[in-house]
């Protein structure tokens, strides 16, 4: 029966009932997947440019942190999206009429957003990297590149929009398998590209470029066909109806949540200028190892996805003690996630940058980094969980001032400060301060927005905490 379906189906994207450990893990687990393989690309974009030359591979270490923070505004209009609709969702019990219509605002909205922001940094790129201290040959590397990348921007919005509002619905397996197949297509089309084969010739760092477009291009299609397919992108003669008012709460949690996202991208392509004193090397070791640390962070960065739609519908259904015992259980994961991924680091360090670079110079530069900022990464997991659980809750402004904090008044200052006084060394050090400093701050503003009890108490039996229970 048609009846017993709606049930079904909004059942399904009710996030409210059960142990709040399986719902983070419901949706959290497929996103750890998708969200592997979409930095698997700029691993693989490092690895692959690395083996072309020291040039692309310092090119894209320039590149890296700035299309990062762009992408990030991306990336926090879709936190206003899925606040939106988890919120809704979770006051209606799951709505496919209010899915489907949220679904098209945010389609519309994401395309615009990133036409507009994709013209801006056409034609802003070249004063950008000159101020961040590229030049010669790497120069006309990144401007190769970048009008690719431009082009590609906007298929690659108005994808996430639509992915916000399905892991808004508890649905993160449809996101995760889309940015699964995108970068599966994107890095076994890297080598054709980059290195020549057949009838397309070398071209090198452009290359790289055309892969990512071509990429986004057909996983923004696919999914917009699906989406339609399915029923869950509404086209009927009410679509638009309230489509003011979607966009207007989009605008007012996404806007924050966006510079949210893009100061701590934006904050490391001030610390890659820092960097860029002490030359290309510096430059190409530090830009490797920033994103194998972006790969390591995929399972605190599949929380921060997972804990928005969580707590948005909990939040939505006057649910708060469900709401805090997620983001109190989120943290404990980061802490004990952390403390693994450093002993490991510690230990292989060496190893995994030799993967990534060219060169004993750029080899040394990256597993310094690895090594020692390592013990400061939960602190990083905490932040970024912790934004996400704030956005959720409609306190977008808070996940802003934490997050810029962290950048204005730590990272930089002190990156600039110690690489003048200790080198490369006070730029580890800069950045290992930065993310304790971040995770002690987070503690005490998600205490103060009601999303931790302001004294502690237990989040949930053990038996709780296990997915399959």
């Amino acid at each position: 029966m048609p009846g017993n379906d709606d049930t079904e189906a909004a059942s399904k994207r009710d996030l409210n009932s059960g142990p709040v450990g399986h719902a983070l893990f419901r949706v959290s687990a497929p996103m750890s997947i998708g969200i592997l393989g979409v930095l698997s690309v700029g691993l693989a974009d490092a690895a692959f440019l690395a083996r072309a030359g020291q040039t692309e591979l310092a090119a894209i270490g320039f590149i890296y942190p700035a299309i990062i923070a762009l992408t990030s505004l991306a990336i926090g209009m879709g936190a206003g999206t899925s606040a939106v609709v988890s919120q809704a969702l979770g006051r209606s019990g799951g709505s496919d009429e209010t899915s489907a219509r949220l679904a098209l605002h945010a389609l519309i909205f994401a395309f615009a957003l990133g036409i507009a922001v994709a013209l801006v940094f056409h034609f802003a790129a070249p004063f950008v990297f000159r101020l961040m201290g590229a030049k010669g040959a790497v120069m006309e590397g990144i401007l190769t590149y970048t009008p690719w990348w431009c082009a590609s921007f906007a298929p690659m919005v108005a994808g996430m929009g639509l992915n916000a509002v399905f892991r808004a619905g508890g649905e993160s397996r449809i996101a995760a398998t889309v940015m699964t197949l995108q970068s599966l297509i994107n890095i076994a089309l890297d080598p054709i590209f980059i290195f020549g084969f057949w009838l397309v010739p070398a071209l090198g760092i452009e290359g790289a470029g055309i892969a990512t477009f071509i990429a986004r291009l057909l996983g923004a299609a696919g999914l917009l066909v699906f989406a339609m397919r399915t029923g869950r992108l509404s086209l009927s003669r009410d679509c638009l109806r309230g489509l003011d008012k979607t966009l207007a709460r989009v605008t007012r949690i996404g806007a924050p949540a966006a510079l949210s996202n893009a100061i701590n991208p934006l904050g490391l392509s001030f610390v890659t200028a820092a960097v860029a004193t002490l030359g290309d090397a510096a430059v190409g070791g530090f830009g490797a190892a920033t994103r194998v640390q972006s790969l390591f962070f995929v399972p605190m960065l599949a929380l921060s996805a997972g804990i928005g739609p969580v707590v948005g519908q909990a939040w939505g259904a006057d649910r708060r003690d469900r709401a805090q015992s997620a983001t109190a259980l989120t943290f404990l994961v980061c802490l004990g996630y952390g403390a693994v991924l450093c002993a490991a680091l510690l230990a292989f360090a060496p190893w995994v940058a030799q993967l990534v670079t060219n060169g004993e110079a750029p080899a040394g530069y990256a597993s310094q980094y690895l090594r020692w900022v390592s013990v400061g990464f939960f602190g990083y997991g905490i932040l970024v969980t912790a934004n996400a659980a704030m956005n959720a809750r409609d306190r977008a402004l808070w996940s802003m001032s934490l997050s810029a904090g962290r950048i204005v008044l730590v990272y930089v200052p002190l990156a600039w400060a110690g690489v003048m006084v200790f080198g490369y060394a006070g730029i580890l050090g800069a950045a290992l301060l930065a993310n304790l400093l971040a995770a002690a701050a987070a503690i005490l503003l998600c205490r103060a927005v009601g999303l931790l009890p302001r004294q502690p108490e237990p989040v949930e039996t053990a038996a709780q905490r296990l997915p399959g229970d």
